[in-house]
């Protein structure tokens, strides 16, 4: 599974009951052992599946192809088919035991592949694996179709269903994996008869694939040279050296690839995050800013990679899927099975933060102007190119604080140690680097992780540095589901957390800026809900949890990044060895303040945005001008005005890629659940023993137990957006 910050490249959660995700069924199944599991594991001679001889059995990276991957994708749909063939035809009446459990645990070989091959794809952005994954993805559709619609299954899955309160010793977790199965299964079409069983067949195929040419086309129009931008020594006035000289680093790179050395010292500057944001927030020139914006927000529109017509396509095939089962919209039908239950909660939801946050928006947006103004003259008109630019100046102004300023008390080392003593302080887990562990790229390193008595909790990969054709953003993913056999035994998960951090240049130390390192915390939140889960089945493992839940855990670490207790405990300058001063962190937890409501309303710019495709009931149009949509959906939390040749849609893998298909509105949820839960911890001391203690139990239950009862017995009552609004500064 993947779980990324805003703005992050994200797949599609691999979870049996994410609903209405291509792969459902078959990539979310246990690692728990089983007769026929350990035979396939023996019969294997493919490295992805077989032994591996290794630490916890983690995969041999440095054996693995491409090739390799795609043989046991294919393998894995075998070994499948043999175990649901076993279910169905089994005479024993169907028992959790025989039907439930036994189509959990049936896809451990497919679930090992798919997993592997997606994340490297993601991470290593190989042509090799875009191809092997182009060439499974129909197969994983036609599989998931046929384990779905497989009416004998559905109906064992029904008889143990319709019987779940008569069968006696069934612990909570197993009958809401009962609960959740047939649902899932119900959802997913299986109820449906005749045509329209093989209508829905056909559709799911449909869009697995156009999901995947969407989410290449993002990837490879963010490779596209003509989206970057060679400028000279001149025209970087403002980078600061750090960035010039990742810059320059690149530009000289870039060169090399094409046998060529950069005589004229030019600097790169493309799209990608290391390198887009910071020239946003620091460049002096105008006109390069404006470009590269245009750059940026024009990507996937046209040509090649574009996707304005592959989203309308999307758009009408989850239409068409949910009024086939029964639903007027998409919304209605992928809400059913969250937090938030339907599309009216949401937009409720939505509509009380634009109430909250639209007025204080508009006056750090004239404020923003009309410091501008004060160096461009009384004519001047802030665009969105501006924006970063001059916020960061008046910020400096107001506030004397720069984020420049405390890149020197977050080298990465000391910064890594201080993100992963988080999870020592509140948790009591420690972290072991192990080198014996191969991992899948030089940059990335492996860590054995130990529970607070000293029991092996999972193996986590780090995998820190931006690199041509690496997937834009930060994620978290798993390589192996935690899960627990029938005697209790543990298999132990295997995650992985990837960022894009300019790489070192020199001997000089990779400093990062305050937001890198939230996001740094923020996909360790998502790695902590991976490791900490103590579920038996896959399907109910670690973040395998309501899609507007699963951001609680991520959120919640990024608290931590304003509180000084924390910051002792690693931030000290990289040349000097003192601690982050006092005043810095007061600045800085103020400035954190500015611009919250300019934050908060351009995310509920992509939640309209979101909400606007899901909720049609009438198909898009092939005439449908995109642009006409999305402004007429963003206009209830328009900051600025739409900029011709722009669009937020063809880009939006979130969306129409990433499993967050009416399900962007849960950023903002789980912030409100975030900042509602470290009120806790702020109220009690933000390393009080009692109360990680509880919130340990929302890590490790997974999707155990409904959220909203794990909620409201870590905190005593539901969440409010007021400990949001306070912390944000909007209420006082």
């Amino acid at each position: 599974m993947k779980y990324g910050n805003p703005g992050a490249k994200v797949r599609v959660p691999a979870t049996a009951f994410m609903k209405k995700t291509v792969i459902s069924i078959l990539v979310a199944t246990a690692m728990a052992t089983s007769s026929l599991h350990v035979q396939a594991m023996n019969d294997s001679t493919n490295p992805v599946l077989a032994p591996s001889g290794l630490p916890y059995n983690v995969l041999p990276f440095d054996k693995i192809t491409a090739a390799d991957l795609e043989a046991a994708v294919k393998e894995g749909i075998e070994y499948q088919n043999k175990a649901i063939a076993s279910i169905v035809n089994q005479r024993s009446i169907p028992t959790f035991e025989n039907t439930i459990a036994a189509l959990d645990r049936s896809s451990w070989e497919l679930n090992r592949a798919v997993l592997a091959l997606s994340n490297l794809e993601g991470a290593c952005g190989d042509e090799a694996y875009q191809q092997a994954m182009q060439n499974v993805t129909p197969l994983i559709s036609e599989h998931s179709a046929n384990i779905l619609l497989n009416e004998k299954l559905f109906e064992k899955i029904k008889q143990v269903y319709d019987n779940r309160d008569k069968e006696e010793g069934l612990t909570p977790e197993e009958k809401r994996l009962i609960t959740e199965t047939y649902t899932s299964f119900a959802d997913n079409g299986a109820a449906l008869k005749g045509e329209d069983r093989e209508k829905y067949r056909k559709l799911t195929a449909e869009l697995s694939d156009l999901n995947l040419k969407f989410s290449q086309n993002v990837t490879n129009g963010m490779k596209d040279k003509a989206r970057r931008m060679f400028i000279t020594e001149e025209q970087t006035s403002g980078l600061p050296e750090s960035i010039k000289a990742a810059a320059k680093a690149e530009a000289d790179e870039a060169f090399a690839k094409e046998g060529k050395t950069n005589d004229q010292g030019l600097y790169l500057i493309t799209v990608f995050a290391p390198s887009y944001g910071p020239f946003m927030k620091y460049a002096d020139n105008r006109e390069l800013r404006e470009k590269l914006y245009r750059l940026y927000g024009s990507r996937n529109m046209a040509g090649e990679y574009s996707n304005i017509e592959i989203l309308k396509d999307i758009a009408n095939v989850r239409l068409e899927i949910a009024k086939l089962l029964g639903h007027k919209n998409f919304a209605e039908y992928q809400l059913g099975h969250t937090m938030a239950a339907n599309p009216a909660t949401v937009m409720e939801f939505l509509g009380n933060l634009k109430d909250n946050y639209t007025e204080p928006m508009r006056k750090e947006i004239e404020e923003v102007q009309a410091f501008a103004r004060q160096t461009e003259g009384p004519d001047f008109v802030l665009m969105p190119w501006d924006y970063s630019y001059w916020y960061d100046k008046l910020k400096n102004e107001k506030y004397a604080f720069n984020d420049e300023d405390m890149k020197p008390y977050f080298e990465l080392n000391n910064t890594i140690d201080g993100v992963f003593g988080l999870a020592t302080k509140l948790y009591g887990y420690k972290f072991k680097r192990n080198k014996s562990i191969p991992t899948y790229h030089p940059d990335a390193e492996a860590f054995e992780v130990y529970d607070k008595d000293g029991n092996i909790l999972g193996v986590l990969y780090t995998d820190f540095y931006y690199r041509p054709g690496k997937g834009s953003g930060a994620w978290m993913t798993e390589f192996n589901t935690e899960t627990k056999d029938d005697e209790g035994n543990r298999n132990v998960p295997v995650i992985s957390i990837v960022m894009n951090f300019s790489k070192p240049v020199g001997n000089d130390p990779v400093l990062l800026t305050p937001s890198e390192v939230e996001t740094f915390l923020h996909e360790f939140g998502h790695a902590l809900h991976g490791l900490s889960s103590q579920a038996k089945y896959g399907s109910l493992s670690g973040t395998n949890v309501y899609h507007d839940f699963v951001e609680l855990f991520s959120q919640f670490n990024e608290n931590y990044l304003t509180e000084q207790k924390f910051l002792d405990t690693f931030a000290k300058h990289y040349k000097t060895g003192k601690k982050m001063p006092k005043d810095l962190i007061d600045k800085f937890v103020t400035a954190s303040q500015f611009g919250a409501a300019y934050r908060c309303m351009r995310q509920l710019g992509f939640g309209y945005i979101d909400m606007a495709y899901h909720t049609i009931e009438d198909p898009l149009r092939a005439s449908q001008d995109i642009a006409v949509f999305e402004g007429e959906a963003m206009e209830p939390v328009k900051i600025f005005d739409m900029v011709d040749g722009c669009l937020t849609s063809p880009q939006f893998g979130h969306i129409f890629s990433g499993g967050y298909a009416a399900g962007y509105y849960g950023y903002k949820w789980a912030e409100s659940l975030d900042a509602d839960a470290f009120a806790a911890f702020q109220e009690n001391g933000i390393f009080d023993k009692k109360t990680a203690d509880k919130f340990h139990k929302m890590l490790e239950s997974g999707g155990t137990v409904d959220p909203m009862e794990l909620y409201v017995e870590f905190r005593g009552k539901k969440p409010t957006v007021d400990a949001l609004l306070k912390r944000d500064g909007i209420v006082k």
